[in-house]
């Protein structure tokens, strides 16, 4: 049979329960697990366990739940709409079907689905919304695992949108008319104002949204998500960038941001690189600014995709306020800053009791004035400094330190493409940093951290910096 060409052997509906008895037979970990599962519905639940283990019968109390303390006898059955056989034993499940079928009542028994009329799947749960995963019983863990993909696309705020929704589908019945404009409001409704503000918990200005997309017929000002899209890996991106990005008509991205992070966005998207990497800028801040406005005054739903934290040296806040002054709406999604898969890739703990207590996030250009900056007094008191965008600056930023009165024997440690599979990792002190300036073999973003908590890192795994650099002595046993 050619590929997507299978018959199913059990089709897939949604059967209604509410207020309708179903009875779970059984008293032990299965039947737990088919009543935690039926708990999600409005069902009337009724469990038959002569001798329940406690997990069971605590649970059962805790939630409402019938427990009848009897040996099972098929008049349990009567006036059910689904049963369960969970005895734990062929026997006995074979006799519940029986007397389910006899009543022509649907039967499942757990783990034996040769003996099932149905199913039960693996459900994500948006009330009113639903999403089943079944395998015929062939795969339980497979279907769990799927459920857990659907479960990150999906926001938890959906089930409340979709309830919003249905108490509009009047309104938009009489005042938008059907096809495309009817298509567009619905679209707008679920991905739009509408669902952010409910997303954040903010009912009144969902209502006003709708209401304002009803007053326009489906037609909304664009949105631009400023959206973090963490330090390289595509697997430290958010679960909200990554569902941002499936909704989005635009993505402008940056030149750090890995392809395959930016493919993970819509596949008919429109891919906008704004540049901006040293030495390459294919677009100024101000034409970045003018885009974004231009294209969420078009109605556009539009991803502004940056590298690590949009908020962490990512001139963000200039974005911000273009927008603003322009009257489109944007929100920032927060993204992982490579100063903490940095410290991720070395084992290295930023803040250590003791040694440091603050942090400092720095770029290497800081230091360029004739003036110490604040931060630099911080690292002399014990704070853990990571210094961005700074190799080329390297020296200075040990020169300064150092004449400031930063011990010439600090933990320094140095990471190139930090969480990448490429990344590299190198380790020394304040004194060997000048020569990170040096290495032409370093190509990608690089990332320094400096202080007495570097010490405490794991330099299994990295070179050192110069050749006759050895590991920084953990400051607790140096003090």
């Amino acid at each position: 049979m050619a590929e997507g060409s299978a018959k199913l052997n059990a089709f897939p509906v949604f059967m209604r329960v509410d207020q309708r008895r179903v009875v779970i037979i059984g008293g032990g970990e299965e039947a737990l697990a088919k009543a935690r599962l039926m708990a999600q519905s409005s069902a009337e639940l009724v469990i038959v366990a002569e001798l329940p283990e406690p997990q069971l019968a605590v649970w059962a109390a805790a939630n409402g739940v019938h427990l009848l303390l009897e040996a099972y006898r098929p008049h349990h059955l009567d006036n059910a709409a689904l049963v369960f056989a969970a005895t734990g034993e062929e026997a006995a499940d074979r006799a519940v079907v029986e007397d389910a079928r006899a009543r022509s009542i649907p039967a499942n028994a757990v783990d034996r689905p040769e003996l099932c009329d149905f199913y039960t799947p693996a459900l994500v749960n948006r009330a009113p919304v639903a999403v089943a995963v079944g395998t015929e019983g062939a795969g339980p863990v497979l279907a769990q695992m799927i459920r857990a993909r659907i479960d990150q696309m999906l926001s938890p705020s959906l089930g409340r949108l979709a309830t919003m929704a249905a108490s509009y589908r009047e309104a938009v019945d009489q005042r938008v008319p059907k096809g495309l404009a009817r298509r567009r409001f619905w679209k707008s409704f679920f991905t739009g104002h509408p669902a952010r503000a409910v997303a954040v918990g903010d009912p009144s200005a969902a209502r006003q949204a709708a209401d304002e997309l009803l007053d326009s017929r489906g037609f909304e000002l664009g949105h631009v998500a400023l959206v973090g899209a963490g330090p390289g890996a595509e697997d430290l991106i958010t679960l909200r960038a990554q569902r941002l990005l499936m909704e989005a008509d635009v993505i402008v991205h940056d030149a750090l941001v890995p392809e395959a992070v930016v493919a993970m966005g819509r596949r008919d998207a429109e891919r906008i690189a704004a540049g901006k990497r040293k030495g390459c800028h294919s677009k100024t801040q101000n034409e970045i600014n003018a885009l974004l406005v231009k294209l969420g005054r078009e109605g556009k739903r539009v991803v502004r995709l940056k590298s690590g934290d949009p908020l962490v040296f990512g001139r963000a806040g200039e974005e911000m306020a273009a927008l603003r002054d322009a009257g489109v709406p944007y929100e920032v999604v927060p993204g992982i800053t490579a100063a903490f898969a940095a410290a991720a890739d070395f084992g290295l703990p930023l803040t250590l009791r003791g040694v440091a207590s603050s942090l400092v996030f720095t770029t290497g250009h800081d230091l360029k004035g004739e003036a110490l900056p604040d931060w630099a007094r911080l690292a002399i008191d014990g704070a853990t400094v990571a210094v961005y965008m700074g190799r080329s600056t390297a020296a200075e930023v040990a020169g300064r330190l150092q004449n400031a009165g930063l011990s010439p024997d600090t933990a320094v440690a140095v990471v190139e493409n930090a969480s990448l599979s490429n990344r590299r990792l190198f380790h020394g002190t304040l004194e060997d940093l000048p020569a990170l300036a040096t290495r032409t073999d370093l190509t990608g973003p690089v990332l320094t951290i400096i202080g007495d908590a570097v010490a405490g890192s794991d330099f299994s795994h990295s070179e050192p910096l110069v050749t006759h650099a050895k590991a920084p002595v953990p400051a607790r046993i140096r003090e």
